[in-house]
């Protein structure tokens, strides 16, 4: 019951330093939490041995592995019909599947493909290009005998920029192509632009090829791109492995944190006594939380500034806002909050002694929100607590820098959990089981109808917890049509062992 009320006091002190960093008058609505009798018994649970090894055991293997490419040797065409140009906008993640779809249609078209272009994200206003944040000489490598690759046109084109299509119409700019095109889409209205110009710039490409009806070589080229083509670059690798080896191995506290993090993981190599660890992808900042339409628990003054900002970023057309709370949890609607999150660990039989990585951008609520999972997991850390000023130099203010030492720190945990769907979850769901790496999918629906229940006692919560994940925990599952072949690697990119 002390630990219950320390949560409690906790929760209230971090509320009054962040509060006002979200707009919400603090004095009427503190933030408390709003599954008290679970989170007593959560905060005194004793987790079984078997429990705990149970949940660390790694995937057995699944029958199924990445294709053996020497199978099937590459080769570039005799001519290149000209260049290809896209345009990304959107999020890291988002991105990444953009540039793995410019590979394929580069490959589609026999053409050449320039290094693709990142648009200024809106939301984060980061400026970061691809050579900023791969390896472009790696993927460049990578794909020498699958696509022509330049980072840069030549004399000749120079005019054909970013600048240039933002002017008038142009056209040898490619502005209609529809979501999910098909192969025989580029074939009609890209390719003539390529042979009668030289050049075709594709603006906007997000999500603009088929998922489905391709040539299974279009397709492994795509998984060649995301798996093994791109890499981060090596500033970004270095610091997440020392980011991974200080969770692996705690002795590494904060005063060894320096600019020789190269060295450090060298020396850290041999260790034969590293450390589990778990990431927790938070997703949970004011954007989602206000387009949700859900009730996080900080009273009329919350729910009126959620909804004026829903007013102002989308001039209040949210299709959730038609639903009541409780309908929206019911169907799992919601986002899960981090006490949510962490109810549910806990229910899965993580202990006070797991170490947990936050791969986060920014918590709606900060601190306050943070305070209760934080105590059921003292161990937990963040970029900020594993990294030194010096070491984030580089990444700091950096979106999508910061995004990347989260997805490579994910890639190289024992387990990752999203706390919500995304495109950060589908991408990490998919490279993971591409890799058999154990991954964890809530399930928002049971999870919303049990925090509805506010009767439950905390063994018929854990019990339902452990129950409905039994088959979530990175069970590989066949890609259905129009699903996404990043998310779900397997058939398209991966052959039975």
């Amino acid at each position: 019951m002390e630990g219950f009320l320390m949560i409690v006091k906790k929760f209230h002190n971090a509320w009054l330093v962040f509060g006002p960093c979200v707009g919400i008058n603090i004095e009427l609505n503190p933030i408390k939490p709003r599954h008290s009798r679970l989170l007593r018994s959560a905060v005194q649970r004793e987790t079984p041995t078997s429990q705990l090894s149970e949940i660390w055991t790694p995937l057995e293997t699944q029958g199924w592995k990445p294709c053996d490419e020497s199978i099937n040797k590459p080769t570039l065409p005799e001519k290149s019909e000209g260049y290809i140009q896209v345009f990304l906008d959107g999020g890291l993640n988002q991105q990444r599947m953009g540039i793995c779809d410019a590979v394929a249609v580069a490959k589609i078209l026999n053409a050449t493909l320039v290094i693709p272009y990142l648009e200024l994200n809106p939301v984060w206003k980061d400026s970061s290009s691809f050579e900023d944040i791969f390896d472009v000489d790696h993927f460049i490598d990578v794909l020498k005998n699958d696509v022509s690759i330049v980072k840069e046109l030549p004399e000749e084109y120079s005019w054909s920029s970013r600048e240039y299509y933002a002017l008038a119409i142009r056209d040898t700019r490619i502005k209609v192509a529809p979501v999910h095109a098909t192969a025989n889409w580029y074939i009609e209205n890209v390719l003539p632009v390529l042979q009668s110009y030289g050049i075709a710039a594709i603006s906007p490409f997000s999500h603009r090829l088929s998922f489905d009806n391709l040539p299974m070589d279009i397709q492994h080229l795509r998984c060649k791109v995301n798996f093994q083509a791109l890499v981060f670059v090596p500033h970004i690798r270095a610091l997440g492995d020392a980011l991974v080896n200080r969770l692996r191995n705690p002795q590494h506290t904060t005063e060894e944190m320096g600019s020789n993090y190269l060295q450090e993981v060298t020396d850290a190599d041999d260790n034969k006594n590293a450390g589990k660890f778990v990431v927790l992808h938070l997703r949970f900042d004011k954007d989602m939380a206000a387009h949700s339409a859900c009730d996080f628990g900080g009273g009329k003054a919350e729910k009126l500034a959620l909804a004026k900002y829903r007013q102002v970023i989308w001039q209040g057309r949210v299709l959730n806002s038609q639903f009541t709370d409780e309908e929206l949890r019911s169907q799992g609607r919601c986002p899960m909050t981090p006490e949510e999150v962490g109810l549910l660990l806990a229910a899965l039989g993580f202990d006070n002694s797991t170490r947990l990585y936050l791969a986060s951008h920014k918590v709606y609520g900060g601190g306050a929100r943070i305070a209760t999972l934080k105590e059921l997991f003292p161990l937990m850390e963040d970029k900020k607590s594993l990294t030194s000023p010096f070491e984030r130099t580089l990444i700091k203010g950096k979106a999508s820098l910061l995004a990347a030492l989260d997805y490579y720190i994910s890639m190289h945990s024992d387990i990752f959990i999203s706390a919500s769907p995304g495109n950060m979850h589908n991408a990490l769901v998919g490279h993971r089981s591409y890799l058999n790496l154990k991954t964890i999918r809530p399930n928002m629906q049971l999870m919303g109808q049990l925090f509805l229940n506010k009767t439950m006692e905390w063994s018929e919560f854990e019990h339902a917890v452990v129950e409905g994940h039994e088959t979530r925990q990175g069970q590989l599952r066949l890609r259905k049509p129009k699903q996404s072949i990043y998310t779900y690697p397997a058939p398209d990119c991966m052959c039975q062992a």
